[in-house]
Order: structure tokens, then C-alpha cells, then sequence
């Protein structure tokens, strides 16, 4: 069996499925498909995901003839991490057997897309896309208003999600966590530090780094924690104009 995981690590989904597939030795052939420079938006990646959106996994099983044939895998990216987490068997505390531990599991996977994701991709885009890709500077009030409505969200996965246990669930990592803390570093990338005055939020994470291992953790955010250093010269044009209809300062 063949895996081939199309990724860009400046997305947290990207990056959530590489830790995972990394941390439970789950062989793989990383495929870099770099948003910044549009390769999603080409045809020839359109064959591999129609919706062309990153991340996208190929399966490749050996068919009797010894030649491959792709398998089905979804697309959307909660759907992958539960699929390659049944496919190959990952240990129980990613998605718990447990009823009702998976249950929080499957509760945090469902409130964080209009809450925790929306509102970090919201300072991301105020404080990096928008001057990149329009070529203004970002506004200061649209700032202060996408982090204070991040605030509200963390708040609220704090008393609602976290409460006073180590991790989501209980005491071990699960994939409720890993989707929380690839999201959470994307305003850090920019320049926001969510974590500040934040004591639970920082022991939280620091046990989430300890559980994936620092090495990974760092390897998977390298890109994202320099993101500061984007420059327009690595847009396209045209990949610029496509993007500009999206981002209205």
C-alpha cells in the first residue's frame, strides 16, 4: 500500500494530517502542493481532488497484477484523519472506541469550524493575506475585532472543552486536541500570541507538544512560525487576482 498526502504545511489541516500520519508511523510520500503559487488550482491536482483543496490523500493498493489502483479516500480533512485513523489501526486514545469519549471527540470536531478555525483564519487574513495579496496595509480595528472574537471562542474551549482536564477527552491526546492546536498556532504565526495570560491554554499546549514530541511539533510549524517573511514576489499574478475577490480589506 502506497500513501500519498498532498499537503501545504502553512494549512493547519495540512498539518494536523502530517503530524498524524507522522506520529503513528503511517508510511507516506509527502506531495507539496504550495497554495501561495496556486499548484491547487491546476488541472493536473484537480485529477488527484476535484474540489481541488489541500489536504488530499491517494491510496494506492496493490491489485493482483501487481500494478496499483487508487482507492477511495474523502476529501475534507476531518474525514481523512478519521479514515487513515480506522485504515490503519492508529491506538484507541486518537478516536476512542469509548461511546462517550468519542462523542467529545466528535462534539469539538463539530463546534471549532465556525468557531476556533473561523475566528484564527480571520487574523490570519486581516494580518497576512490581505497586505500581501491586496497590497494595503492591515487595519488595526479589524484587527482588534477578529482577536477579540477569538478571544470569546478560547474562552469558551477553555471552560467548555478543556475545563480542568489535561486534554479534551481526559488524560490522553486525541484527534479533538491535534485539530485545536494546528489551529490556535496559526495566529501565532502572524505575530498574535493567543497564549498570552492564558496559564491553562499554555500547560494545555505544552502537553500536546509533549505528546506528538517537540521535534515534530516544530517540524510541522517551521513554515507557519515564519510566515512573517512572505514576500508578494512569491504570488503569481494571477493566482493574486483569483485570491483578491476573497479578501476585501
Amino acid at each position: 500500500m502506497v500513501v500519498e498526502l498532498f499537503l501545504d504545511l502553512r494549512s493547519q489541516p495540512c498539518r494536523a494530517l502530517f503530524i498524524f500520519a507522522k506520529k503513528n508511523n503511517i508510511p507516506f510520500e509527502f506531495k507539496d502542493v504550495e497554495l501561495l503559487k496556486g499548484h491547487h488550482l491546476s488541472e493536473e491536482f484537480g485529477k488527484v481532488n476535484v474540489l481541488k483543496k489541500v489536504p488530499a490523500p491517494l491510496i494506492h493498493c496493490l491489485s493482483p497484477q501487481h500494478l496499483t489502483s487508487a482507492c477511495y479516500v474523502p476529501c475534507s480533512d476531518i474525514a481523512i484523519l478519521l479514515y487513515l485513523s480506522r485504515k490503519f489501526n492508529t491506538p484507541d486514545h486518537w478516536y476512542p472506541s469509548d461511546l462517550q469519549k468519542r462523542a467529545r471527540v466528535d462534539e469539538y470536531l463539530s463546534w471549532q469550524h465556525t468557531t476556533i478555525r473561523e475566528k484564527g483564519c480571520k487574523i490570519f487574513i486581516t494580518k497576512v493575506l490581505v497586505p500581501l495579496v491586496v497590497g494595503q496595509p492591515f487595519s488595526p480595528e479589524k484587527l482588534e475585532e477578529a482577536v477579540e472574537e477569538l478571544n470569546s471562542a478560547l474562552k469558551q474551549f477553555e471552560e467548555k472543552f478543556l475545563q480542568d482536564k489535561p486534554f479534551i477527552v481526559g488524560n490522553e491526546i486525541s484527534l479533538a486536541d491535534l485539530v485545536a492546536i494546528v489551529e490556535l498556532m496559526q495566529p501565532v504565526g502572524c505575530g498574535c500570541d493567543i497564549f498570552e495570560n492564558r496559564p491553562k491554554l499554555v500547560e494545555w499546549r505544552s502537553r500536546v507538544e509533549e505528546a506528538v514530541g517537540k521535534e515534530l511539533f516544530q517540524q510541522a510549524h517551521e513554515i507557519i512560525l515564519n510566515v512573517k517573511n512572505m514576500s508578494t514576489t512569491q504570488l503569481p499574478p494571477e493566482l493574486r487576482e483569483h485570491v483578491k475577490q476573497f479578501l476585501k480589506p
